[in-house]
C-alpha cells in the first residue's frame, strides 16, 4: 500500500524522517506500531509526533513498545533502574491517551526476540527512533532487514537535525557557524508539546493473548521500583541504583529547578563543583526522557526570547549571538553546540567513533612520540575504577561517579585527562575512559561521553606547548585545577 493513497507522504517529515529498508505500508493493518528505544518520553518526542500522524492518516490504533533488553553492554540496576522509573511514568502518561502502551523488560537473554517482528506484521508501518550510538544503529538496521513492512527511524536526538550535515566536523566552531546557518528553519518545526491534544485515534485495546502470554508486560512491583525487584534479572548487580530517578515528571523538575535558580549564574557558576550550578540534565537527556527542545523552550522563555534577537552572520563566534544574558548563552553552547557535535561524529563517522584512529594525526603523532616519556604513576584499571590514586581531587571526581552515577562537567576533564597521564598508552586510556564511565555514569554510552573520551586525546582541540607524555595535546593538572575552580566542599564528599 502507498501512503500517498491516505494522503500522507512518507518521509515528508524532511530532514528527521529516515527510510530504514524503503519497504511499502502495509494494506489491512491492524495499528501503527513505534518501537521507542531512545526517545523515552510522551512529549517533545518527534518520533512519536510521526507515529501518530500515520495513525491518525491511516485511521489505525496506535501501539507503542518500550523495550528494555537485558544483555545490553553494561547493564546494571543502575541503568534498568533508570528506564524502568521511565517506563512507569510513561505507562501513566499514555494511560490517557489513545495509545496501547507496553513496556517490557526482558526476563532472560534472548526471551525478547521476536516481539518486535510478531508486532510488525500486524502493523501497517514501524515508527523508531534514530540514536547514533551503542549498540542501537545496528539493531535498527538488523531489524530493517527482517521486517516485510516499512521502517522509518526519526532524529529527536537534538535541535538540529543530524542529516542537516554532509560530514563530521573536526572543530566547534565549525560546527557552531554550521548550526548558526541553519537554526531558524528548523526552529520553526519543533516537536509538539502536547502530541495528543485534539487528536481522535482508533483505539486497540490489549494486545492479542498470544503475545501478552509470550512476551507479559513489566510487573506492577517492577515498574514501581519495589525492593528486590531487579534482583532476578541477569544484569550487574554491583552498580546499584542511585538516588537519582529516571523519568520525565522528575527531569522537568529539575529543569525548572536549574532555570529558575542556577541559569542566571551559569556562565561563571558552572565550572565550580563546589557551586552546583550545572543542570545534570545529561542523564535524563540520554535516556531519553527529556528532550533537547523542551529544554531549549524552558530556557529561552525565562529569557523572553524570540528569533528575532537571534544573530544575523552565521560567524561561529561563541559570544553574543544567541541574544540572550551570559548565563543562558554559556549554556546553550554546552547543550545545542557540543553536545550535537557528539551526533554529528557519531552519525557521520559511525565506524569509527569509538577508535583510537578518529582521533586527529597530529594528536595520533605527538602521543605516540612520547609513548616512551617516564610516567611517575601508573594504575590498573581496577585501581582507577576503586578510586585508590595518589590525588585527592581525581578520587573525588570518581568517586561521585561511583556513588551518584553522575560526575561534575569540569571534572570530567580533569578525570579523562589524568588516566591519559597514569597509562601505559593512548589506546589503553581510551579503553579505560570507555569502560569506566560507561560502566559507572548514567550519562555513559552517549554521543556525548565519547566526544569527551576524545576531546581528552586531542580531538576538536589544537596543538599546545609541548610536554612531558602529552606531547602537544591539552594537559590538565589537579593542582592548577584546585587553584581555577572551587572544589573545597567536593574534596570533602566521601
Amino acid at each position: 500500500m502507498n501512503s500517498e493513497e491516505h494522503g500522507f507522504t512518507q518521509g515528508e517529515q524532511g530532514p528527521r524522517v529516515r527510510s530504514v529498508n524503503h519497504r511499502e505500508l502495509r494494506a489491512n493493518a491492524d495499528f501503527v506500531l513505534y518501537w521507542m528505544i531512545a526517545a523515552r518520553r510522551p512529549f517533545f518526542n518527534s518520533a512519536l509526533d510521526r507515529a501518530i500522524a500515520y495513525a491518525g492518516k491511516l485511521n489505525l490504533p496506535l501501539v507503542i513498545l518500550e523495550p528494555l533488553r537485558c544483555d545490553y553492554p553494561w547493564a546494571s540496576d543502575r541503568f534498568h533502574r533508570f528506564v524502568i522509573d521511565g517506563m512507569e511514568e510513561n505507562r501513566q502518561a499514555f494511560a490517557v491517551a489513545p495509545v496501547t502502551y507496553c513496556p517490557y523488560v526482558e526476563p532472560a537473554p534472548g526471551t525478547g526476540r521476536g516481539l518486535v517482528d510478531a508486532l510488525a506484521e500486524r502493523a501497517a508501518v514501524v515508527i523508531t527512533d534514530d540514536f547514533p550510538c551503542f549498540f542501537l544503529p545496528q539493531a535498527v538496521e538488523q531489524m530493517g532487514r527482517r521486517l516485510a513492512v516499512a521502517l522509518e527511524a526519526v532524529d529527536g536526538n537534538g535541535i538540529l537535525p543530524m542529516s542537516t550535515a554532509d560530514r563530521p566536523f573536526s572543530a566547534a566552531v565549525h560546527f557552531r557557524r554550521h548550526l548558526q546557518q541553519h537554526l531558524r528553519e528548523v526552529l520553526r518545526c519543533a516537536p509538539s508539546a502536547t502530541p495528543f491534544k485534539d487528536v481522535r485515534l482508533k483505539t486497540l485495546g490489549p494486545l492479542p493473548k498470544s503475545i501478552r502470554s509470550r512476551w507479559p508486560s513489566a510487573s506492577t512491583a517492577l515498574l514501581r521500583g519495589e525492593q528486590g525487584s531487579l534482583d532476578s534479572l541477569p544484569i550487574d548487580h554491583e552498580v546499584s541504583a542511585v538516588a537519582m530517578r529516571g523519568g520525565w515528571s522528575r527531569a522537568r523538575r529539575r529543569l525548572r529547578a536549574f532555570v529558575s535558580r542556577h541559569l542566571s549564574r551559569y556562565a561563571e557558576g558552572h565550572k565550580h563543583p563546589d557551586d552546583r550550578a550545572t543542570s545534570r540534565l545529561s542523564p535524563y537527556l540520554h535516556f531519553g526522557h527529556i528532550g533537547a527542545h523542551e529544554v531549549f523552550s524552558a530556557v529561552m522563555k525565562h529569557e523572553g526570547w524570540s528569533l528575532r534577537k537571534l544573530g544575523l552572520k552565521a560567524t561561529g563566534q561563541r559570544e553574543g549571538w544567541w541574544g540572550v544574558g551570559a548565563g543562558a548563552e554559556a549554556f546553550l553552547d554546552q547543550l545545542v553546540v557540543w553536545r550535537e557535535l557528539g551526533f554529528n561524529t557519531c552519525a557521520k563517522n559511525a565506524d569509527n567513533y569509538e577508535n583510537f584512529e578518529s582521533v586527529p594525526n597530529w594528536a595520533q603523532q605527538t602521543l605516540a612520540k612520547h609513548l616512551g616519556d617516564l610516567r611517575p604513576h601508573l594504575y590498573s584499571h581496577a585501581q582507577l575504577e576503586r578510586a585508590e590514586t595518589h590525588d585527592p581531587l581525581w578520587n573525588a571526581a570518581q568517586r561521585e561517579m561511583l556513588r551518584a552515577g553522575w560526575c561534575h562537567n569540569y571534572m570530567r576533564m580533569l578525570w579523562g585527562k589524568k588516566i591519559l597521564e597514569w597509562s601505559p598508552s593512548p589506546q589503553q586510556a581510551l579503553a579505560t575512559m570507555i569502560a569506566i564511565m560507561n560502566r559507572w555514569s548514567l550519562d555513559g554510552r552517549d554521543p556525548s561521553s565519547y566526544s569527551g573520551y576524545m576531546w581528552t586525546l586531542g580531538k576538536y582541540d589544537r596543538p599546545w606547548p609541548e610536554r612531558e607524555v602529552f606531547g602537544t595535546v591539552r594537559s590538565m593538572s589537579s593542582a592548577n585545577t584546585a587553584k581555577k575552580v572551587r572544589v573545597k566542599n567536593y574534596l570533602r564528599v566521601r
